[in-house]
């Protein structure tokens, strides 16, 4: 069964036809990609797709109605839109492609699989807010959880990478970072989400590019109460202006910020401090969620390909009895064990590959003989 992935993000578009064996035979990434403009990539490479007999959709947000990958019908379109405001910068983009493919491959099954649906394994301890029973009862209002497609892949291919001695206990507790655009970290037991960063919307949790992440939604209240801002402008602000574009003026894309400290930019210096503080906040939170941990696991573009963050990360969780040695670190390129020889902890870079969880996903759903293993090297 070969699939074509339609994997939308919050500024891009990656596109890929998977082979039986899961080999990419095709592939096209649009960085920036503007929906709104006419769709002559996207619409040339499904013109161009032979052979395709499924398409996989990455769709954020499915709800509490839509937890497995599902055949794509009105029903499901119409669902997936009645979510877009709570995945505004991803949901009508996903859209916009979704009507895309579907209108140039009309006759083979269109697939959504859902970052939300990984996260459906939350014990109610992690999932719940403290809001009053009639808010809960009347809407749902719960932590979902984003990244899940990335999460599940790194939590099923990093315990293969890892070099731990001898007789080490078997893999149980990971922590996966999803860094990029957006971020997330996922506590897995067993291979299961038991907690995560993002909740209600994707706008929880870590400091991003440009969302701000948690802060104190008496902070919000406020600016909308006493200091006059409309609801649209504090949306405006905490979705496109805040995090790391907000923190230090530059486009909030870590290469810029990287580049603005190496001149000696305070506002970039003191902005990296308060990503990387808060992403080791969060870690520890989530090794609380698994009592330990047995592996930490970067993946996503910025976790992949930025060693200072995840050296500088990791400098701060020795509590953990995890290390990274600064050549395997410098050095990483692709899916490695970056840690140090001897220690069970290990810390492991893992290639995001969401086209292969959908593709697997796929799969599964039509009942493809040929379903590729979702941890085959």
């Amino acid at each position: 069964m070969q699939v074509l992935v339609v994997n939308v993000g919050s500024n891009s578009l990656k596109l890929r036809v998977l082979g039986d064996d899961d080999e990419i035979r095709a592939t096209c990434d649009i960085d920036p990609w503007h929906p709104d403009d006419p769709d002559r990539a996207l619409q040339e490479f499904l013109e161009a797709a032979e052979d395709v007999d499924a398409v996989g959709h990455r769709v954020v947000h499915g709800g509490e109605e839509l937890r497995d990958a599902t055949i794509i019908d009105d029903r499901v379109v119409a669902t997936v839109t009645g979510l877009s405001s709570l995945a505004p910068l991803h949901q009508p983009r996903t859209l916009a492609a979704l009507q895309t493919a579907r209108s140039v491959l009309r006759d083979i099954p269109h697939v959504a699989c859902f970052d939300t649906a990984f996260h459906a394994t939350l014990p109610p301890a992690a999932a719940t807010y403290a809001l009053p029973a009639s808010w809960r009862e009347r809407w749902p209002l719960r932590r979902f959880g984003f990244h899940g497609l990335s999460h599940g892949w790194a939590v099923r291919r990093a315990p293969t990478l890892a070099h731990r001695p001898p007789g080490s206990p078997p893999v149980r507790r990971i922590i996966s970072c999803h860094l990029g655009g957006g971020g997330s970290l996922c506590a897995a037991l067993e291979g299961r989400s038991v907690d995560t960063t993002m909740g209600f919307t994707p706008l929880e949790g870590l400091v991003m590019v440009t969302r701000s992440g948690s802060i104190d939604p008496g902070l919000v209240l406020w600016l909308i109460t006493q200091a006059g801002l409309s609801p649209e402008a504090v949306t405006e602000g905490l979705e496109h202006e805040s995090g790391l574009r907000g923190l230090t003026g530059t486009s909030g894309d870590m290469r810029d910020v990287l580049a603005a400290r190496a001149e000696g930019d305070p506002a970039a210096d003191a902005g990296y401090d308060v990503y990387v503080h808060q992403l080791r906040r969060w870690i520890g939170a989530m090794a609380a969620a698994l009592d330990g941990v047995d592996l930490l696991v970067f993946t996503g573009g910025l976790a992949e390909h930025v060693e200072a963050v995840r050296a500088d990360t990791v400098a701060g969780l020795g509590f953990l009895g995890l290390r990274v040695d600064p050549l395997l670190n410098t050095g990483a390129n692709g899916d490695t064990d970056i840690s140090p020889a001897g220690p069970a902890n290990r810390v492991v870079v893992v290639t995001s590959r969401e086209d292969r969880e959908i593709g697997a996903q796929v799969r599964q759903l039509l009942g493809g003989a040929q379903a590729a293993s979702v941890v085959r090297g």
